[in-house]
């Protein structure tokens, strides 16, 4: 079973779900506060280190928004 993401529109919290890939496309309760909540796109990063230790994103960048050279600037 795929693992789903979430965003409660209520206390902007976000959650995981393993669930079916039948209820895929169902809005599921928020754990903190119940409210009915959208499946959202996951987002997913990809880095490596080349040979002095230096890393980088691979395919480029994973943030679009982000001016920031450093990842770990934002906590993602």
């Amino acid at each position: 079973m795929p693992i789903y993401e979430y965003f409660c529109p209520l206390c902007k919290s976000k959650f995981e779900l393993l669930r079916s890939v039948d209820q895929a496309n169902a809005d599921a309760n928020c754990p903190q506060c119940q409210t009915p909540s959208s499946k959202v796109l996951s987002q997913f990063a990809c880095y490596t280190k080349d040979s002095s230790g230096s890393g980088s994103t691979v395919g480029g960048r994973s943030c679009s928004a982000c001016t920031s050279t450093d990842c770990g600037s934002c906590g993602k």
